[in-house]
């Protein structure tokens, strides 16, 4: 796996890869009652989710993210969080999901994987960021979830501060996306800051190629009280 890592130019260290390792372990083994996800195979969960997860981290340095506060938002089986909080123990990272057996999943691979900066949060996106306790009190807001750019603005984008970061991460084909989503990035006072296209590459797999994108997404202003609109509204009523 280090090889496969440093195809991205980010260093892996024994301890590092021993948690990944873990990780997967616990990811197959839950798979069997839970549906966490339909990639089991060692050789493609690695590039796929583990891989994929950190790829962010090309273009952040230690110190973007050292001390900071992430959340995932629709976390699902832990990807980006746990790969990213693996990787950076000097950050702190809050696993945002709707369905409780992940949650209990997920605080089994806190547990298994001693990661002391992760915790978890369980509930809807739409309900938890009016909260106060946890609207724009995060330096990033990061997101592999399946849904386009406008929905996922009005879940993410609220939860972090005023000149945050929020992280989309994208198949390739975002140019649309990113056309249809400029109203909702308007009306939630956030600009695309970065477009970044890679390529994730490993000779293993039969189709060794994945085209990804990660939108990097700016906040200017504080959030309008009224975003997130109330649970259901985003999906049905896109901004």
């Amino acid at each position: 796996m280090k090889k496969l890592f440093l195809s991205l130019g980010i260093s892996l260290n024994d301890e590092q890869e021993k948690k990944f390792n873990r990780f997967y372990e616990l990811l197959v083994e839950w798979n069997k009652q839970i549906n966490l996800t339909s990639i089991t195979d060692y050789s493609e969960v690695k590039v796929k989710h583990f891989l994929d997860s950190v790829s962010v981290l090309q273009y952040l340095s230690n110190d973007d993210l050292k001390d900071k506060k992430v959340i995932d938002v629709g976390t699902g089986a832990g990807f980006p969080g746990i790969p990213l909080a693996i990787m950076c123990p000097e950050t702190s990272f809050t696993l945002l999901d709707t369905l409780n057996k992940r949650i209990t999943f997920l605080n089994e691979v806190i547990k298994e994987c001693n990661l002391l900066n992760v915790n978890t949060l369980h509930g809807r996106a739409e309900d938890v960021a009016r909260d106060m306790e946890y609207r724009e009190k995060y330096d990033y807001s990061v997101s592999r979830a399946v849904a386009n750019l406008s929905v996922l603005s009005e879940y993410c984008i609220p939860f972090i501060k005023k000149d945050g970061l929020f992280l989309s991460y994208k198949s390739v084909k975002t140019d649309e996306e990113l056309l249809e989503g400029k109203n909702a990035l308007n009306i939630l006072h956030s600009e695309i800051e970065r477009v970044k296209k890679f390529k994730l590459i490993d000779n293993t797999l039969p189709e060794n190629v994945m085209e990804r994108t990660i939108l990097f997404i700016r906040k200017k202003e504080l959030t309008d009280m009224k975003y997130p609109r109330r649970a259901g509204k985003p999906t049905k009523k896109p901004l």
